[in-house]
């Protein structure tokens, strides 16, 4: 696997992979956020490529901000409005450009885990 940033999300309340899930990635630096790419989660909860690789990927502190709220409607979950998780924002640090980052996102509408995944 290329060296970069990938993601997935399962929501684990209907025990499969989260279709249409809106995804942003941001690198934190100086207090500020700079979007560096976005995409959405395929049939198979997947983005079809890294949200960053190449010259880009260096070590530093990101941000993935997983908008949850807008997946649950999607599939005609009730939510409270607002709802309890709306957008999921995941800061993480990299601290070796020599490897990949991949950071999975196990989600419901009424909690999440995510961990560093292989």
């Amino acid at each position: 696997m290329s060296k970069g940033i990938t993601t997935h999300v399962l929501d684990i309340s209907s025990g499969r992979p989260a279709k249409d899930v809106h995804i942003a990635l941001f690198r934190i630096q100086d207090g500020k956020s700079e979007l560096l790419s976005s995409g959405a989660t395929n049939s198979d909860g997947r983005l079809d490529g890294p949200l960053l690789s190449g010259e880009g990927y260096q070590a530093g502190v990101y941000e993935l901000v997983f908008h949850i709220g807008d997946y649950f409607r999607g599939t005609g979950i009730s939510l409270p409005e607002p709802a309890f998780l709306d957008q999921v924002p995941v800061r993480f640090g990299i601290s070796a450009t020599d490897v990949h980052y991949h950071v999975p996102l196990l989600v419901a509408p009424w909690g999440y885990n995510t961990y560093r995944g292989s």
